[in-house]
């Protein structure tokens, strides 16, 4: 497509969005206004549970800080700014903190706390999301917050510390992302407005500047619901999407982005078409020891791959996954007795990660809007009519 038909288009498409001045937390309202991939017919594997997200995890909480602002040409510091923070809180807001293990496909990225997840076996706080460049603030945010609302265990008096879990994924073709606007009270409202229930998919929270096989990504989630016979556990997944190559791009076992070859990014400078990143976090209820639950982690890029994901040298391809079983297992005194799962039991859980995994990629792609950026630099949402269109040509959908 001509560039100025591109930027046309794009014109018609956004409105006066290049405009929006907003900083504001996103939540069940926008979660019910946009179509899901399931909306559009698109087949996958597994039995969801009742909202099809991670909060379907009992205890788990999920908020938003979505940061919109400029329009134009780039000036650092000033924006535009397409960025945002993610909150992922295992229990809420309640100091207990839960069994977990993570897993990196490509460590071209960063997951603060995760030496110490590795050694202790526990995720202490929530788990962050966020711009590359923004993950320092959000770490020390993470700190303070916590201190205020009482989610530490000190060690004596008032001593405690404290190790954040920030994850971050690149968001510097449309946002001013060395202009540092993510800031301490973003971090707060993401925190502060963390519930349960449906949430926001597409351009929200970490997930607002980032894309998907050369479409418009950002954040998804799903879940599955596993039977009476293996245990009636829930497992739910929430990515940070941002990497992909259009040709790679696999939807129901298509192959959508050699069928969509335009609509390809509007922007005034190239990066490598394969670089990118995704940030997952895998919550379950299942009685899981850490070192069962970095199993799980490892089964996330069964899921990626299923897309057309790779893991490319660009990447950041990492994953966190805890379990909200054995309430009460972390003491700095007592001694413990937890309940643990059968490694044999397990399959269901490997197949619900790599199912809930692929859908919440694809959810994400479904839900992104199209975005105009730093410099007008424009990255297109996918088009939904096309894309039924090409899964009915292969049927995989017949209406």
């Amino acid at each position: 497509m001509a560039q100025n038909t591109k930027r046309l288009l794009a014109k018609r498409l956004l409105g006066a969005a290049g405009a929006i001045a907003l900083a504001f937390s996103l939540g069940t309202a926008l979660a019910a206004e946009k179509p899901r991939a399931r909306d559009l017919g698109i087949p996958f594997n597994g039995t969801p549970g009742s909202n099809n997200a991670i909060t379907d995890v009992a205890g788990v909480t999920v908020g938003y800080s979505t940061i919109i602002e400029g329009h134009g040409k780039l000036e650092v510091g000033k924006g535009p700014v397409r960025t945002g923070v993610t909150a992922i809180l295992p229990r809420g807001k309640k100091f207990d903190p839960v069994y977990a293990g993570w897993y990196s496909l490509n460590g071209n990225g960063e997951m603060t706390g995760t030496t110490w997840v590795e050694e202790s076996g526990f995720l202490e706080g929530p788990v962050m999301i966020t711009n590359t460049h923004s993950v320092g603030v959000v770490r020390d945010a993470v700190i303070s917050w916590s201190a205020e609302n009482k989610l530490v265990a000190p060690l004596l008096r008032d001593l405690y510390w404290v190790l954040p879990v920030v994850a971050e994924t690149w968001d510097g073709i449309l946002n001013d992302i060395n202009g540092m606007h993510v800031k301490k009270e973003h971090v707060y409202a993401a925190l502060d407005s963390a519930k349960s229930g449906p949430i926001a998919e597409g351009n929200v929270g970490g997930g607002t500047g980032m894309n998907l096989f050369r479409f418009k990504g950002g954040t998804g989630t799903s879940s599955r619901k596993l039977s009476k016979e293996d245990g009636g556990y829930t497992l739910g997944v929430l990515v940070q999407g941002n990497f992909g190559s259009r040709p790679d791009l696999t939807i129901a076992g298509v192959p959508v982005g050699k069928e969509i070859t335009d609509l390809m990014p509007d922007v005034s400078w190239q990066r490598k078409e394969s670089d990118g990143s995704i940030i997952v976090v895998v919550a379950t209820d299942a009685p899981l020891l850490p070192n069962q639950l970095k199993r799980l982690a490892r089964r996330v890029p069964v899921g990626i791959g299923r897309t057309g994901g790779f893991g490319s040298n660009g990447d950041g391809d990492i994953f966190i996954a805890f379990s909200t079983a054995n309430s009460g297992a972390f003491s700095r005194e007592k001694i413990n007795t937890v309940e643990t799962m059968s490694n044999d039991k397990m399959d269901p859980l490997m197949r619900a990660t790599v199912e809930a995994t692929e859908e919440a990629i694809i959810n994400a792609m479904i839900a992104a809007e199209t975005m105009k950026g730093r410099d007008d630099n424009v990255s297109f949402a996918i088009p939904h009519d096309r894309l039924r269109d090409i899964l009915k040509k292969y049927n995989r959908i017949t209406n």
